[in-house]
């Protein structure tokens, strides 16, 4: 079964969960860091929060996603932090950072726990990585804005989604 929504090179795969949207509670999750060690989305409560979700680094789209989130994070009031979420070890993702001077963009891993791809509806069940799309959450916890990009390989727009952290401050 696939979710007609969402494609991956053109083909539709199955996203597992269930997506959020504007106005719903933001469910927690457990991530891992570049150290290993979890991170939980209620250790940013009193934060904006961008959730910058995408497959893999190790892709130029990814890639891409990253440096301008941390291109954008420059100019962002300390209120507002960005969390780029993927599958990809941590090691992997410290590595990359380095190598590009991402430096803003707050890299985590759910390949351990796979727990934020199904409460977000980010999982692919096909190949086991995240799909792609921004989500914003208040400092209250609450979803203000969600895009879930219908191909994989397309950006996401990131000035919908910066405006919309913007305008929680």
């Amino acid at each position: 079964m696939s979710d007609s929504r969402i494609r991956f090179n053109g083909r539709p795969v199955h996203v597992a969960g269930n997506k959020v949207k504007p106005g719903d509670k933001a469910p927690n999750f457990v991530l891992v860091d570049k150290d290993l060690k979890p991170v939980s989305l209620g250790q940013f409560r009193g934060k904006v929060v961008i959730l910058s979700v995408f497959p893999s680094l190790d892709t130029p789209v990814c890639a891409t996603q990253n440096r301008k989130f941390n291109e954008a994070a420059t100019q962002l009031s300390d209120d507002i932090v960005i969390l780029g979420i993927s599958v990809d070890l941590p090691f992997a993702q410290a590595r990359f950072c380095a190598a590009e001077g991402i430096d803003r963009v707050i890299t985590l891993s759910d390949y351990m726990y796979r727990e934020f791809g199904t409460k977000y509806g980010f999982l692919i069940d096909e190949y086991k990585l995240l799909a792609r799309g921004v989500i914003v959450i208040d400092k209250e916890g609450i979803v203000r804005y969600v895009e879930y990009l219908p191909e994989v390989t397309d950006e996401p727009n990131y000035e919908a989604a910066l405006e919309a952290a913007k305008k929680l401050v």
